[in-house]
């Protein structure tokens, strides 16, 4: 799975450093490389909610993350490779990974196995 971290964001709320373009041109270029599974991108931070739950058993809901960080999860695609180093390859070309976002590589659970 390729987790799409924005480090920075633009005018228009886009992830800083790529235009919808470079974003059209990598979905087609994993989609025609035939190792697409899923993907998708989330819609703006302002609509998120996090859910707490104490050692008690009570729930907090509140607006937003609100994490101590400025990057901001921005989607992800679940991509079908051989091994690591493709996997590393494909996140290096993605357009998250520029203008200060970045794209962390990590394998899906098995638990079948």
């Amino acid at each position: 799975m390729l987790l799409i971290h924005a480090g920075a964001v633009n005018a228009e709320g886009g992830a800083e450093g790529c235009t919808v373009q470079d974003w059209m041109e990598y979905d087609k270029s994993v989609q025609d490389a035939g190792i697409f599974v899923s993907g998708e991108s989330l819609a703006d931070l302002v609509t998120a909610t996090t859910v707490r739950v104490a050692a008690d058993g009570e729930r907090t809901v509140v607006d937003g993350p609100f994490a101590e960080t400025r990057e901001v999860l921005g989607g992800f695609y679940v991509i079908d490779v051989p091994d690591l180093d493709v996997a590393l390859d494909w996140a290096a070309r993605c357009p998250g990974a520029r203008g200060g976002g970045s794209v962390v590589v990590r394998p899906v659970a098995d638990f079948g196995a």
